[in-house]
């Protein structure tokens, strides 16, 4: 896949025909994944090229008042990129969505950009909008005359799977819901650092973790994760928040990696949130804290895919 940043529709060079793909995909979850079949098969059958015309950031940024979650996303760059290859896309073209991108009409929009990108075929999700006359979908016919895919709702227990469900499902940490929406585990990178090394006087030393993207991160609370380190996978538990049994004031992110010693601080590991264990709390002494983990740990031990282990009454 070929990534191409771009300024503005001039710097746009596409030789060859394409089936374009719309659409801001924070997340590329299953709704999404459901537009890039339709775009594999027709670009099969026509002996198409896969283009994609999105932003680095959210367009929303263009709209409404500054809130830190607008700068957070469901992947890292990187991770974003790596899956829109993976759903088959030639090529990735980025551009920031100022107010004067968000100035453009469907007209304009269409003549600009769709037109230099050599789009036979367009496809977009059902709830596509574009251009400054917020046109809807059902309206794509009237600025392109080559053939449009409209792809419906993909849905969960009958509701659409969207990006703002997800982040929702991920702030109240219901991690295995956010992972099963998206169609693959949800993570997070974080580079090791030093921290209080406490975890390590009551036999369950922990990996302190600063996050290297800015992605969401669950709510407070303890998780059954899997851990990449050093090209392995173990597992171990996550948590996340205040360390109130110690009386901590500053949000932690720690990881128990199981079955692991090694001295990692400086490296960059990758968390897949597993499934919640329970709500950060705190203790009245070190030997109930103790007490309690050996009850997580033997949790994280046994967690199978597709088990829901939340344990609200555990605490």
């Amino acid at each position: 896949m070929k990534t191409i940043h771009i300024s503005n529709e001039k710097d746009i060079q596409q030789t060859q025909d394409t089936v374009l793909v719309l659409g801001y995909f924070d997340g590329l979850h299953r709704g999404h994944q459901a537009l890039f079949a339709e775009a594999r098969q027709i670009a099969a059958e026509k002996k198409l090229k896969i283009a994609v015309l999105t932003f680095p950031e959210s367009p929303k940024l263009a709209f409404v008042r500054y809130q830190p979650d607008l700068l957070l996303h469901l992947n890292s760059p990187e991770e974003r990129e790596q899956l829109l290859e993976a759903q088959g896309v030639d090529y990735l073209y980025l551009i920031d969505f100022t107010s004067c991108f968000a100035g453009n009409k469907a007209e304009d929009f269409f003549e600009k950009y769709v037109k230099r990108l050599k789009a036979k075929v367009v496809v977009a999700g059902f709830d596509y909008h574009f251009g400054s006359d917020k046109k809807e979908a059902e309206e794509l016919s009237q600025y392109f005359d080559g053939q449009i895919v409209i792809v419906s709702s993909v849905n969960e227990d009958d509701k659409k799977i969207s990006s703002t469900r997800i982040r929702q499902a991920i702030k109240e940490g219901r991690v295995a819901e956010a992972s099963k929406l998206l169609g693959y585990p949800l993570s997070t990178r974080g580079i090791v650092v030093h921290g209080n090394a406490r975890g390590r006087t009551i036999g369950y030393p922990t990996a302190n973790l600063v996050l290297r993207d800015r992605t969401y991160m669950p709510a407070d609370g303890v998780y059954v994760v899997d851990v990449e380190v050093q090209r392995q996978r173990y597992r171990g538990m996550a948590s996340v928040g205040k360390n109130v049994t110690f009386d901590g004031e500053e949000p932690r992110f720690e990881v128990n990696i199981f079955d692991f010693s090694d001295d990692i601080y400086g490296e960059t590991v990758m968390v897949y949130w597993l499934d919640r264990v329970r709500d950060m709390v705190k203790f009245d002494s070190v030997e109930e804290l103790v007490d309690q983990l050996q009850k997580d740990e033997e949790i994280a031990r046994n967690w199978k895919d597709g088990e829901s282990i939340i344990q609200e009454s555990q605490v």
